[in-house]
């Protein structure tokens, strides 16, 4: 008897582990105001700066279009986390049929999503890190050389990582291939003495 009621419990508990993935909806919704936010302020900075169109510089425009891709990879960063890791960790979408379903959507999986996000942050920060290469051309501007080395250092850094995250996600899948054709092998080997 101990037995049935010890595996009604590991059944009952299993059930409340996996219901437990819908405690990450409430973070998905959050990333969905977040987005919103997103969209907020790169429309009042383009209705702000095109309202005195006329008086930008070659160099205010490129930091205009800078900043607005900027928030554009930000927000493409997001959907691609909401999307992924919805998918992966909570639900599948239930969209199969429809029309605008992006084609990326169900084949991302959890390292993949890891190295879109990593490239997404090198590519955000090395936009600000242009930007702040842009300001030192105006002499009104003032850049600190220790906050530009700063950004230096920070942006390698997030390459390098992206870097080695790339290297461990493609040792990992090399070796789960390997033990893929091992266990083949061995079955093989096993199948003609059965």
């Amino acid at each position: 008897m101990p037995g049935k009621r010890t595996q009604v419990l590991e059944i009952r508990f299993g059930r409340l582990l996996f219901a437990a993935r819908w405690l990450l909806a409430p973070l998905y919704a959050g990333m969905i105001l977040a987005l919103g936010a997103i969209v907020f302020v790169f429309t009042r900075s383009l209705l702000r700066e095109l309202g005195h169109l006329g008086t930008l510089t070659g160099e205010q425009v490129i930091l205009l279009a800078l900043s607005l891709v900027d928030l554009s990879l930000a927000g493409n960063l997001l959907l691609v986390v909401m999307f992924a890791g919805y998918e992966s960790f909570v639900s599948r979408l239930h969209i199969d049929e429809h029309l605008d379903r992006p084609v990326w959507l169900g084949t991302i999986d959890f390292a993949d999503l890891k190295l879109k996000v990593i490239a997404s942050i090198v590519a955000i920060s090395a936009i600000t890190l242009l930007r702040t290469f842009l300001l030192l051309g105006d002499p009104t501007a003032r850049v600190k050389p220790a906050r530009l080395l700063w950004m230096i250092v920070i942006q390698l850094t997030f390459v390098v990582s992206g870097v080695l995250l790339a290297l461990m996600d493609r040792i990992s899948a090399r070796n789960r291939h390997r033990g893929a054709a091992r266990r083949g092998r061995k079955s093989a080997r096993a199948a003609p003495g059965a």
